[in-house]
């Protein structure tokens, strides 16, 4: 009688838990076609819609601003971060409307706030669905475990690098385990030289005319800064590769251990 009881209670407890399954996966599955729709329709947008032209009529609103105007450009840019718009334009209008000096400031504190945004978004989306596909694969674990460990100079480098593009590193690195502040400190500052060079040609501009019809003339900057990151895209490349298949050959021997362990002492 107490054994029917008790199987009973664990079909019970095993149909719960099916359930409980079952209801989860839906609930990732619905997150994951709403966010896919979301983010299709965003980039849909982007190319169909004057979004270009858009983000210029806002850039000339702020010129008459005053202080407030450094306030709103540095909205725009964590909006843009957001919804995967181009940032290249509200950088060099930062440059045009501010100069150098307060356009590297502006477009700097935007950037690294846009892309803070951007990861936070990420993680609090898919973060969890990423860790369990994580803990079922092992190259994605290492993978996983390197950017972790490494995380700073992953971070640093790749934001060097010209060929990555910057709206989609900011929500990859957010389904990583990442630290925030070593993604935010190493985005902040592998941003710096890009920025510096956009807001010199974006300064150099004489109207936004000639910034709407995309008249920016990069010179040596820009060729220089070209091989800089294409070097930059090197290094990262060799570097992720090196400290993935340590942490995969680590994964692996970790294992290799543990079996020989339960091996020697079955009752562990």
């Amino acid at each position: 009688m107490i054994t029917e009881t008790i199987d009973r209670s664990e079909q019970s407890l095993s149909a719960k838990e099916r359930r409980g399954k079952r209801v989860a996966f839906a609930i990732v599955g619905y997150k994951t076609v709403l966010w896919a729709v979301i983010i299709v329709a965003v980039i849909t947008g982007t190319v169909l819609l004057p979004v270009k032209g858009w983000l210029i009529e806002a850039l000339e609103w702020t010129q008459g601003l005053g202080i407030w105007g450094y306030v709103f450009v540095v909205a725009f840019y964590i909006v843009a971060c957001v919804f995967l718009l181009p940032g290249s334009i509200l950088t060099l209008g930062a440059g045009l409307i501010f100069g150098l000096v307060g356009g590297v400031i502006t477009v700097s504190i935007g950037s690294t706030l846009g892309a803070c945004a951007a990861f936070l978004v990420g993680r609090t989306v898919a973060r969890n669905w990423i860790a369990r596909k994580v803990a079922a694969n092992e190259k994605f674990a290492a993978i996983d475990q390197a950017v972790t460990h490494q995380g700073f100079k992953i971070v640093l480098l790749t934001r060097l690098s010209p060929v990555f593009p910057f709206n989609v590193l900011n929500y990859a690195f957010g389904l990583t385990n990442i630290s925030f502040w070593k993604y935010a400190l190493g985005s902040w500052i592998g941003m710096i030289p890009g920025t510096v060079m956009y807001v010199y040609f974006g300064a150099a501009l004489g109207s936004f005319a000639e910034l709407a019809a995309g008249n920016v003339e990069k010179g040596v900057a820009g060729r220089l800064f070209f091989w800089f990151g294409l070097a930059a895209t090197i290094v990262v490349t060799v570097f992720v590769t090196r400290i993935a298949r340590k942490a995969l050959k680590q994964a692996v021997e970790n294992r290799a251990a543990e079996a020989t362990e339960n091996e020697i002492d079955p009752q562990i």
